[in-house]
């Protein structure tokens, strides 16, 4: 089955030039949906995760069925402000200015495997940042894994981990 059937392409979204690569059609098919779940646990398996870290917030939406489907636990890298409890904050830099992102403080547990999912890997500053803040808690980050790469902002090149995706767009 081609995936790339199932991604629908917004242009000018969410401001003019950008064009927005929409999972949405592929969770609203059951069978492409389930065909993408088994490709990417495929993958993940080979690294042997304990538990899987969604990033806000379509990640979460590939990161809990596909631990469910591995038998791993599934946690949360979200914005600042927007997980209960103690947190971990890491602040990374963005193209004009700084961002935050947060995990609960005892989500993982030192030397614990993780793998880092999300629907895209487009410039990579979001995904090194969850790399970085997994391993200022001791965590074994073990991959990365995404749905969609978008191959020409080589976002691949900020990634000291094991990437793979399911479907790369070059332009």
């Amino acid at each position: 089955m081609d995936l790339k059937n199932h991604i629908g392409s917004v242009p000018d979204f969410p401001k003019p030039g950008i064009n927005f690569y929409d999972i949405s059609p592929l969770l609203a098919h059951p069978d492409a949906w389930a065909v993408a779940m088994s490709r990417l646990a495929r993958t993940v398996v080979q690294w042997s995760p304990e538990i899987l870290a969604g990033v806000e917030s379509r990640g979460f939406l590939a990161a809990a069925p596909l631990g469910l489907k591995l038998g791993c636990g599934f946690m949360m890298v979200r914005k600042k402000g927007k997980l209960p409890g103690k947190t971990i904050p890491y602040e990374y830099d963005l193209e004009y200015g700084t961002d935050v992102i947060e995990i609960q403080e005892n989500a993982v547990k030192p030397g614990q495997k993780v793998v880092i999912v999300d629907d895209i890997l487009a410039t990579g500053g979001t995904l090194k940042a969850s790399i970085e803040l997994f391993r200022q808690v001791g965590a074994e980050v073990m991959g990365v894994a995404c749905l969609i790469e978008l191959a020409f902002l080589n976002g691949r090149k900020q990634l000291d981990v094991p990437f793979a995706s399911l479907i790369s767009y070059d332009s």
